[in-house]
């Protein structure tokens, strides 16, 4: 069991590349399988014994707030830290630090991972490390900041090597920490950097930086084709995530709350999270890797696929879609066409017929 009872998470990311979406709701928030992700991320927290969340914010800390009452039936606080001015990554870690006590947790907010939290906490306490970061292994480095090590120990740090040029160093940053406070504390206040000035500053000073590889799905949530993908991570049971657990299942990959209800020559196509009071009419085809948010409605021979409908949504007979995020109340009109990567955003109207080309907002994005 986790010795660590507080946790920090950076979460405040524009999420410029998920708009319109993030125009209404900060990306951490956005719903990922059926409940806001930061949700579940704070439900894994607590499986391992953390208490208090710190959550490092933007300007404006109120949307956080409804998080509080599910953290709180799982026996954790939560407390938002704004951040008026960006700070980089690090520099909300730092203003906060007087808060915590003791060893503890930083993730990133938008990142999606199952990872060992435990077990890289147990390893840094063995290793009597300053800062200790969870590792994931990658067949290509070129686009990545390489973490190298001698046996546990990270030495340096590579950005970006060339195929081939650091054999046996495959392991890369994977947006999980565990730290001293100490480890923090001696790099000044202001805009501050994890990647570039906070681990390899802690190697040049000589501090025992540890590099603890994990073997759980690890994927960054932050654009429209990535964000579809972790929900299809999540629907294949690639990894366990808690707004899943806590809704009936039927079948090997059929998610169904008790209200929802389907027409009886509706087609379910498994996986599929179909959520509280959400409806499938005659003819209609959902799946494989759609989830169906609370309310939503899908009209007769409509044909949703890879797609993801938040809380609300109306979808017009014979409408289709694949590979789409759809917002919270949005309406898709009769027989439109929405082609992948398309976001439509909150409360949005797509006109009956409309075809919507693969990657366009609706609506734009000024």
């Amino acid at each position: 069991m986790s010795e660590v009872r507080d946790a920090m998470i950076v979460a405040g990311g524009a999420g410029t590349r998920l708009r319109p979406l993030t125009r209404t709701t900060p990306k951490p928030l956005l719903p990922f399988c059926g409940a806001p992700f930061l949700a579940g991320v704070v439900r894994r927290l607590a499986a391992v014994g953390v208490r208090r969340v710190l959550l490092v914010v933007g300007a404006d800390p109120a949307p956080f707030e409804a998080l509080r009452e599910d953290a709180a039936r799982v026996g954790v606080t939560i407390e938002a830290v704004p951040e008026p001015t960006p700070l980089d990554t690090a520099g909300g870690v730092r203003e906060a630090l007087e808060r915590v006590e003791g060893t503890f947790l930083v993730l990133n907010g938008d990142i999606l991972t199952d990872v060992d939290v435990a077990g890289a906490v147990e390893a840094h306490h063995r290793a009597g490390a300053h800062a200790t970061l969870v590792l994931t292994r990658v067949e290509d480095t070129s686009t990545f900041g390489v973490a190298v090590r001698e046996g546990t120990r990270i030495v340096r740090f590579v950005e970006k090597p060339a195929p081939g040029t650091l054999p046996g160093q495959d392991a890369v940053n994977a947006g999980t920490y565990v730290l001293e406070p100490g480890a923090i504390a001696r790099f000044p206040r202001g805009p501050l950097s994890f990647e570039r000035d906070v681990f390899p500053g802690l190697v040049e000073q000589g501090a025992h930086v540890e590099g603890w590889v994990g073997d759980g799905v690890w994927a960054d949530l932050g654009t429209p084709e990535r964000f579809l993908a972790g929900h299809r991570a999540a629907l294949d049971g690639r990894l366990r995530w808690p707004s899943l657990e806590q809704l009936p299942r039927l079948g090997a990959g059929r998610w169904q709350h008790e209200t929802a209800r389907l027409a009886a020559d509706a087609e379910v196509v498994e996986p599929v999270l179909l959520g509280r009071d959400a409806r499938v009419a005659s003819g209609a085809r959902v799946g494989p890797h759609v989830v169906l948010g609370a309310g939503a409605d899908v009209g007769p021979g409509a044909d949703l696929r890879d797609t993801v409908l938040f809380e609300g949504v109306r979808v017009g007979a014979g409408a289709r879609a694949e590979g789409a995020l759809v917002g919270h109340h949005a309406a898709l009109g009769p027989a439109s066409l929405l082609e992948r990567e398309v976001v439509v955003g909150d409360r949005a109207q797509i006109e009956p017929g409309a075809r919507l080309a693969r990657g366009s907002r609706h609506p734009r994005d000024e």
